[in-house]
């Protein structure tokens, strides 16, 4: 089977929100570009870090972002594209930048699809702890105590490696001690719950609105763990969900947290811990005024460049 592979110019806050456009319009897997990626590597401390690859070897653009998603030839995408374009536009209207907004699109041949992912995904140490794996490298961990995240790229959101995730891991990496319960609001590849079980995680219960990331996050939940070790349903943030957790984790749009903020609030028990990213830097007060109103002790607040990441507290019974 052929595809047509549909790309997006837009800007490093927009990359989620274009995503998300795409599965809507019911696309065969996302592959984000984004230039803040590779500046928020330091090529002078691979060796400290573990990061095995040159990045400027590496081919990539200089600023802005291009989001792409494929389609099989059988789809009518003529007819799409102007309706993707006019979605794009209008995140303006949810207080994101669109950028340039320019679509294309173009013929790919399915053996070309298959191994695009090849050309930029690599194994990068996130954390102290945690290294993200593509599936068909070999690499083993370099110290005792370095930990593998095996992700298969090809039909999942990203590759784990941009900054959102970097700061949900690292703030995971802060906070678990082992033994505690999760649930991870729009999981997507599934590398957030994964990270979590290997740091010590004992239960986990992880949400996604959409089907499609259902299926990619069980996929490579397979890669590292029995398939039955988490639980993940398709799931509209946390409606209709009560559960008692020790953390909740979302990496997701600023715009999604606000509404999920006390929903968070109800399924942790006291003392329970709410990690937040996916925040651009002009939407950090809005969502930190949001955690405290509702009632959170913001403990620490992350940040790679213009993105950041949210670690607050439920009070306990005592209000502490």
């Amino acid at each position: 089977m052929n595809w047509t592979q549909v790309s997006v110019l837009t800007t490093s806050e927009a990359v989620e929100a274009v995503s998300n456009i795409f599965m809507d319009f019911e696309a065969k897997g996302v592959k984000i570009e984004d230039a803040q990626d590779f500046q928020n590597i330091d090529t002078k401390d691979e060796a400290e870090h573990g990061r095995i690859f040159d990045v400027n070897a590496i081919p990539h653009i200089k600023s802005g972002a291009i989001v792409s998603s494929y389609f099989p030839e059988t789809d009518s995408i003529e007819t799409k594209l102007p309706q993707i374009e006019e979605r794009v536009r209008n995140l303006k209207e949810f207080g994101l930048n669109p950028g340039p907004a320019e679509v294309k699109a173009n013929p790919v041949a399915d053996e070309d699809w298959a191994t695009e992912w090849e050309k930029y995904y690599h194994p990068l140490r996130i954390t102290r702890y945690l290294t993200i794996v593509p599936s068909w490298e070999g690499y083993q961990p370099s110290t005792g105590d370095e930990k593998i995240i095996r992700l298969d790229p090809g039909m999942a959101f990203g590759t784990g490696t941009h900054p959102t995730t970097q700061l949900s891991l690292q703030a995971l990496e802060t906070v678990v001690r082992g033994g505690e319960s999760m649930i991870d609001v729009g999981t997507g590849s599934g590398v957030l719950s994964i990270g979590a079980r290997l740091l010590g995680v004992k239960d986990i219960f992880a949400t996604d609105v959409d089907d499609v990331a259902v299926r990619s996050a069980k996929e490579n939940i397979k890669l590292n763990f029995d398939a039955d070790s988490m639980k993940i349903v398709a799931n509209d943030l946390l409606n209709g969900i009560h559960k008692q957790v020790d953390l909740v984790v979302a990496n997701i749009l600023a715009e999604i947290i606000i509404p999920l903020v006390p929903q968070a609030f109800q399924n942790l028990k006291p003392n329970g811990t709410f990690i937040t990213a996916g925040i651009i830097n002009s939407k950090l007060d809005t969502v930190r005024n949001a955690i405290e109103k509702q009632g959170f002790k913001v403990l620490q607040v992350l940040n790679m460049g213009d993105w950041y990441s949210i670690i607050a507290k439920k009070p306990g019974k005592d209000g502490e």
